[in-house]
Order: structure tokens, then C-alpha cells, then sequence
């Protein structure tokens, strides 16, 4: 988008860029942009923030008014006000792994570890009467034994017409993400992103088995699969946390 900006501007429209990785918006020099201090996927702050995300908008649309340049990068000043840990937040409970897992094993956690969250995400839907798990088409249950046979090698077929079973097998990895992540964010505390996080990653079954999935690709001779699920089943802070 940085580089993008230098040839809207040549058309004589002004532009402003939010930039989440400062090293990367220095190479590509925008116009104008504004660096945050957020984790990628948040460049205007937390979740449910108005107040902070317009301030954020702001800040960069200020931007505008500069006239100095040919080069402005501006750094926002405030962090997250989500990016601290709340001590009072209490994840969901989930059977912790056994010694010695196979694939087999895993499968069958993930399957049995599901319904165990379904209380905890109720109280999301009731809070916020929303939510992003819906992509797949398939009910919960189903994501997760979809996902669960490909941890034991099965490699099963698409359930619908005109997905092939990688996409959808992406598609069930996000809703599961997106049920555990709103589970574990359900009621009065307010946890960071890292802390439902390190929850979602080190301790969950489903956590486990995208990081089995992501294996899986990467020693797969199908070119195909091996892009999908090394590069965009778990995100690279957490791949390189795991190096």
C-alpha cells in the first residue's frame, strides 16, 4: 500500500498510509504515513475501541495537512491500551496434553476439546451478539473433525461443491480459531491478544493441531498444500516464538 500511494499521488490525490512494520514503510518512503505501535491485523488499536481507533484515524489524517515531505513518517504515540495483561482473566479450561501424543491422540483432543468451549462462546454471542465463525459453512463440531482427519492423514474430500478441500480446510481452521479466540475473550475481564494467544497456542488442542497442519505442509510434495498450510495456517511471530 506505501508503494501504491507514490502512483495515486502522481494522479493528484493525496494519501496517508497506516503503517504496522516501520522497517518495511522506510523502505517503500510513502508519501505520508503513520506507524502504530499495534500487532498486525490492528492497525487502528484493540477490538470494540472507537474512541482509541478514532484518535488513531486522526492522527493519520492529520497527516494531510503537512507540508514537508517528500517522505513523512509519523510514529503514534500512545500503545494499545489492550496490549497489557488483565490478571483477572481466566481462560477456558481444556484437558492438558498427554506424554507421548500421537496424531491419533491429538485428533481425538481436538474432537473431545470443541464442545468443552461451547458455554464460554454462548456468553460471547450474548455479550456481543455477533461473531466470525461462519466462513466454512459447517457447524463447529464439524470444522473441528474435518480438521482432525487431515491431523491423521486422511486427507478428506470437500464437503461442498466448488471449494476444494485445502480451501476448505483453511476455512475450517479459521473458524476454529475464531470460535476459540472469541471463547476465550467471553466475559467481564478484558484479556490481551497475547494472552488469549499463549492460551490459544500453548495450550489448546486446536492450537497443537494447526501447528501439526502446518508440519504437514511443509513436508508434503503437493506444491499447493505445502503454500497454504506452511504459510497461512499459523502466524509467523508464532512460528518464529517456535524456532
Amino acid at each position: 500500500m506505501s508503494a501504491l500511494g507514490h502512483y495515486i499521488e502522481e494522479e493528484g490525490i493525496a494519501t496517508v498510509a497506516i503503517s504496522l512494520i516501520r522497517p518495511q514503510t522506510e523502505n517503500t518512503k510513502p508519501p505520508r504515513a503513520l506507524w502504530v505501535p499495534f500487532e498486525l491485523g490492528r492497525p487502528f488499536g484493540p477490538p470494540n475501541g472507537p474512541a482509541f481507533q478514532k484518535r488513531v484515524l486522526l492522527a493519520a489524517l492529520r497527516l494531510l495537512e503537512r507540508e514537508d515531505g517528500p517522505v513523512i513518517i509519523e510514529d503514534f504515540a500512545d500503545d494499545d491500551p489492550r496490549g497489557q495483561p488483565d490478571p483477572a482473566w481466566r481462560p477456558p479450561q481444556v484437558p492438558a496434553a498427554a506424554a507421548g501424543s500421537t496424531a491419533e491422540t491429538l485428533a481425538a483432543r481436538l474432537e473431545a476439546e470443541i464442545p468443552l468451549l461451547q458455554g464460554a462462546h454462548d456468553r460471547w454471542l450474548a455479550q456481543h451478539g455477533r461473531t466470525t465463525v461462519g466462513l466454512s459453512a459447517m457447524p463447529i463440531i464439524d470444522c473441528g473433525r474435518y480438521v482432525a482427519d487431515w491431523v491423521r492423514g486422511k486427507a478428506p474430500s470437500s464437503p461442498r461443491d466448488g471449494f476444494s478441500a485445502i480451501l476448505i480446510l483453511r476455512f475450517a481452521v479459521d473458524d476454529l480459531k475464531a470460535y476459540y479466540l472469541e471463547a476465550g475473550a467471553a466475559g467481564a475481564p478484558k484479556p490481551s491478544s497475547r494472552q488469549v494467544g499463549d492460551w490459544f497456542w500453548n495450550d489448546t488442542a486446536v492450537g497443537a493441531a494447526i501447528v501439526e497442519l502446518r508440519a504437514i505442509g511443509l513436508a508434503s510434495a503437493d506444491e499447493r498444500l505445502k503454500a497454504v498450510l506452511g504459510n497461512f495456517m499459523v502466524p509467523a511471530v508464532r512460528v518464529a516464538m517456535m524456532s
